[in-house]
């Protein structure tokens, strides 16, 4: 046998010994024992803490929202569904754009007069200090938000 044939033979073997290895890893790959997806309001009212919910009246209207991961959810009437009462979570402020990676760093949010103030600030990974995008913002219906 040449050189080369001896080289295409070792190398067939190693591959077929990485298929026979790879395969029953890959067969693995569907764990039937993961817990099941959360739904929006679970996610919503999962570690839920006092500073980042409001619930209360803004111009005379009732008004429950949520900040999660830097996003605030306002809950509100759901006009699609048939059910009579059926409500739903709308995302009504979320910090701009960054093209980069980012964590939540700061949310809360709180009653300042006749509005209520949200707070919200991502940091980019990898940087220090916060914030690369969010801010103060204010609503008084809970749908509108102007920076602050």
């Amino acid at each position: 046998m040449t050189t080369t044939a001896v080289h295409r033979k070792t190398a067939r073997r190693a591959l077929a010994a990485f298929a026979l290895l790879a395969l029953p890893m890959l067969a693995g790959c569907d764990n039937p024992d993961d817990p099941p997806k959360l739904t929006l309001e679970q996610r919503l009212f999962k570690d839920l803490a006092p500073h980042r919910e409001f619930n209360g009246e803004l111009n005379g209207q009732q008004v429950h929202l949520i900040v999660h991961e830097c996003e605030v959810f306002l809950n509100e009437p759901d006009p699609e569904s048939t059910s009579a009462g059926a409500r739903r979570w709308t995302k009504v402020l979320e910090p701009e754009f960054y093209p980069s990676f980012m964590d939540c760093q700061r949310q809360s949010l709180s009653r300042e007069g006749q509005t209520v103030e949200a707070i919200i600030g991502e940091m980019a990974m990898g940087a220090g200090g916060c914030c690369a995008t969010g801010g103060r913002f204010r609503s008084k219906d809970g749908r509108e938000w102007k920076p602050q």
